[in-house]
């Protein structure tokens, strides 16, 4: 038989973990008021249940609507310098939630990803699993082919490699993004820059799509754009300065 104070404990760890579910959303902008309603309505349902406490959109001087977009849908706006790492970084300064979670301007997390969301912090919370982050299965709003497989492409390599990129989010507690010495001024590669000091056994994938914008694949052709990535990455990875690796890559400015 269960005693009642085993009962009350286990009750009350419980809810304790459930406190802890709690996020900040960190969003670099700069020029995004086109992408930014549907990335900020796509978190309101999680909100209203209490998960999403906290919005910061860090604009990085748009010359559009993209502050007063934030404004308007109850985020909180603050000002930075270019360059999205240190955005990132910016903002999770003055995140005040046990978890973070960091989405581009441009994507969209699909209907129900807090339940994922929820059930994997739940993990990390209450010591069902070792300490994490997660990141969210790569999804492209174009129909087609090239679309289609390049997103076959990602889940590989996320599957192989745990190397996710900002487009995909990425969901982490505060302390273990403190423990890595979270993300650095880059202004390009910060996402890859930080997965790899967590490590492939701290990068888990969620069980929910991060409905990203095709538009510069669109723009540039999916061939072009890819190799362009891989080879910039390639570059970073050989120790090629970084201003020169944005410059390749079309990043001297952060783009949403």
């Amino acid at each position: 038989m269960v005693k009642t104070r085993d009962v009350a404990r286990l009750a009350a760890g419980s809810l304790a973990c459930q406190e802890m579910n709690m996020i900040s959303v960190i969003i670099p902008a700069r020029n995004a008021e086109h992408r930014l309603a549907a990335t900020l309505a796509a978190l309101v349902p999680s909100a209203i249940d209490g998960i999403v406490k906290q919005v910061i959109v860090v604009d990085a001087g748009s010359t559009d609507r993209t502050a007063e977009v934030a404004d308007q849908a109850g985020a909180d706006v603050v000002e930075s310098a270019p360059g999205r790492g240190g955005q990132l970084a910016q903002g999770a300064a003055l995140a005040r939630f046990p978890w973070l979670l960091f989405l581009n301007a441009d994507t969209v997390l699909e209907d129900g990803w807090e339940r994922s969301a929820t059930a994997f912090m739940r993990r990390v919370d209450c010591g069902e699993r070792s300490m994490a982050a997660g990141a969210f299965t790569f999804r492209l709003d174009d129909k087609g082919i090239a679309p289609r497989l390049l997103e076959r492409l990602v889940h590989l390599r996320c599957k192989i490699l745990r190397v996710p990129y900002g487009d995909q989010g990425l969901l982490i507690p505060r302390q273990l993004f403190d423990a890595v010495g979270g993300y650095k001024n880059l202004p390009i590669m910060e996402d890859i820059d930080l997965a790899r000091r967590l490590g492939r056994r701290r990068l888990a994938m969620l069980d929910a799509y991060a409905i990203t914008s095709a538009e510069r694949y669109k723009r540039d052709g999916y061939l072009s754009r890819s190799l362009r990535n891989q080879i910039c990455q390639v570059l970073y990875g050989a120790g090629l300065p970084i201003s020169v690796v944005a410059r390749l890559h079309g990043s001297v400015e952060t783009t949403p």
